[in-house]
């Protein structure tokens, strides 16, 4: 059905609600990428086989006669709970099912469907209590979080645009289209006080104004969805969860600062999110909602892909812009600014897919229902990957300004397995490490700032007491000298050096004078980098020397690592009181290192071991123990 006005929008959207209240019954499955991993496809497929054989199964059908009463069995993005995927919803109940398998699918029919049951064994079960969960809405995962940017990521199907029409989908750029001109529109997103949610938190309206001023016929709007942090899936859930989104919020910053042409730039290891992106942009085309004289005006916007390579530089606003323009990415210096020369030469606006998915709901509520969550300098909602040794891993969305205890042990449960809290890695390569003291911290953009952290996309990464923080700045210090581009020399030799130092460090070949080295270096790589990556690639280094410099001395100078991680580090030793001299440990050491009789304890020459583990592994008594 091709929208061609503001009214054919209005009509279709309450044809679809009408077709939609016949639902008795809505099923969601999530179809998020970790759900689609374990199963989650198979559990759609033989939910509806099952529904469909029992002549209750029903569909929106847009024809004269809404389509009759039953049970909708749909696919849906992200429910946020990925620990306990497969995850499988009901409408209206919010009854949640959690790791269901497709064999499970008869019993789910036949108990909750024609009866009305529940089965217990696939209820959340609170680690703490012990208690059942029935319904999404009492589960404390999803309890103290408040959706605004996730708000039918699982709960509508991100493949059916008249489902997204349904949920007031592109009512927000039908009222500006009809009601605002670009400046209001810049100035409601500046009202609303959003920042950019892909790391330096710039605020939104202010970016726009700067390309709105710009002279010339061509601009360009680019959804910035290269999300490169280890353990951070936050924009590739929006994508595949509720593209459309994205689309508008695009089209309504395109509107804003004059631009008719879009790229949504995504890596290519997003193979889910770029095939739900490219149907929700072919589908808005083929009912002109994308394309000219877009519900009857005179405003025209097109949207385009772009598929990366997986470069984490390209996170960075002029490499990207290079990638796209066929270049290798590597960043360009600044100014001039992309609002003012960016992509082909022409003023660019680069958001990330968060920023964007955001203006639908300013537009639609305004400014001030924005501002009633989080705090004055940092409005709205903000999604985090809670991910690491905490017991409820998966993706939140919680006001900002609350606590780092809040989102650590309210919503995730705490650490597993009886551990510590010892530090939370926050915003990736380019954050920091937050530790017990910081509990209580507001997570905004400025009182992170003041620790020497930052919320960088949203990725939280939880450790306990057996985590060795030396060692964890020097994974993230691996992971930024791999991604480095090479362009400038601070990023390209100093992270190289800094890496140096830290496997040294780790090797029990480290001194004190390298601890002043390594402070200094990682100041000097801050300052004189090129890029955001590299000026931000020393963080995890400068707060683990700042929180837990202890830990880096008990290694240069003790030559011992306090949590156990680091393998040179690590003194094996037998425990006659468990040993039985069975003479397995000296049968698999590769070094001869490990002596002793038959049937009497055996004992390890730490001069000879290779510190593999070899013998801690195939002991059956526990006698091998690490000092």
């Amino acid at each position: 059905m091709l929208i061609k006005s503001h009214d054919d929008l209005k009509q279709l959207r309450q044809k679809v609600k009408a077709a939609l209240d016949q639902e008795k019954m809505r099923i969601l499955v999530c179809a998020g990428t970790g759900c689609v991993a374990n199963g989650s496809l198979k559990v759609y497929a033989a939910l509806k086989r099952m529904i469909e054989e029992k002549g209750l199964l029903t569909s929106v059908e847009l024809v004269e006669e809404v389509s009759h009463e039953g049970i909708a069995v749909n696919i849906s993005g992200c429910h946020g709970f990925c620990q306990m995927g497969p995850l499988v919803r009901f409408e209206p109940s919010g009854l949640l099912y959690c790791k269901v398998k497709e064999e499970d699918a008869e019993e789910i029919v036949n108990t909750t469907v024609l009866n009305n049951g529940i089965v217990e064994r696939l209820l959340y079960e609170d680690p703490n209590t012990g208690e059942k969960i029935k319904t999404q809405d009492e589960n404390p995962f999803y309890k103290r979080q408040e959706r605004v940017t996730l708000r039918y990521c699982g709960r509508i199907d991100p493949d059916d645009i008249y489902d997204y029409i349904a949920h007031r989908g592109y009512r927000a750029i039908s009222k500006i289209l009809q009601e605002m001109n670009p400046e209001e529109v810049i100035k409601e997103v500046n009202d609303s006080g959003l920042r950019g949610r892909g790391g330096g938190g710039f605020p939104t309206g202010r970016k726009w104004s700067f390309a709105a001023s710009q002279p010339g016929p061509k601009k360009y709007i680019i959804c910035n969805g290269d999300e490169g942090d280890p353990g951070a899936f936050m924009d590739r859930s929006v994508m595949e969860g509720n593209p459309h989104s994205v689309l508008e919020g695009m089209m309504i910053a395109g509107y804003a600062i004059g631009a008719n042409e879009g790229y949504i730039y995504a890596r290519a290891e997003y193979p889910l999110a770029i095939k739900r992106m490219r149907k929700a942009i072919a589908d808005a085309e083929a009912h002109g909602l994308l394309g000219n004289n877009i519900l009857g005006s005179d405003f025209n916007f097109k949207i385009n892909i772009k598929e990366g390579a997986g470069a984490f530089v390209c996170g960075e606003e002029t490499a990207l812009i290079a990638s796209i323009e066929g270049e290798r990415g590597m960043p360009r210096p600044r100014p001039p600014f992309p609002a003012v020369k960016g992509l082909w030469g022409c003023p660019t606006i680069i958001n990330n897919v968060e920023t964007l998915a955001n203006l639908r709901y300013i537009i639609n509520n305004g400014a001030g229902e924005f501002k009633k969550y989080g705090t004055a300098g940092s409005s709205g909602t903000k999604t985090f990957a809670l991910a690491g040794q905490v017991q409820n891993t998966g993706l939140v969305e919680v006001p900002m300004g609350v606590t780092l205890r809040e989102v650590v042990f309210d919503i995730g449960g705490g650490l597993r397995d009886g551990k510590k809290y010892k530090s939370v890695q926050i915003g990736g390569p380019s954050g920091g490490c937050l530790t017990e003291d910081k509990l209580d911290l507001p997570l905004d953009y400025d009182e992170l700032m003041k620790v020497g952290a930052m919320i960088g996309s949203g990725g939280l990464v939880v450790m306990g007491d057996d985590t060795c923080m030396v060692e964890t700045a020097k994974f993230f210090m691996g992971f930024v000298q791999n991604e480095s581009c090479g362009k400038c020399v601070p990023c390209r030799e100093g992270t190289k050096q800094l890496l140096a130092l830290l496997t040294k460090i780790t090797e029990g070949k480290g001194t004190e004078a390298d601890l002043d080295l390594l402070e200094e270096l990682a100041q000097n790589v801050k300052d004189g980098s090129l890029c955001g990556l590299g000026k931000t690639a020393p963080n995890p280094v400068l707060t683990t020397l700042r929180y837990f410099r202890d830990e880096y001395i008990a290694h240069v100078r003790d030559k011992k690592c306090p949590a156990g991680a680091c393998q040179a580090l690590k003194e094996y030793y037998i425990n006659p009181e468990k040993c039985k001299g069975c003479t397995v440990c000296s049968r698999v050491c590769p070094a001869g290192a490990i002596t002793g009789e038959k049937k009497q304890p055996h004992v390890i020459n730490v001069d000879l071991c290779l510190k593999c583990g070899a013998c801690m592994e195939k002991c059956k008594f526990g006698s091998i123990e690490i000092r």
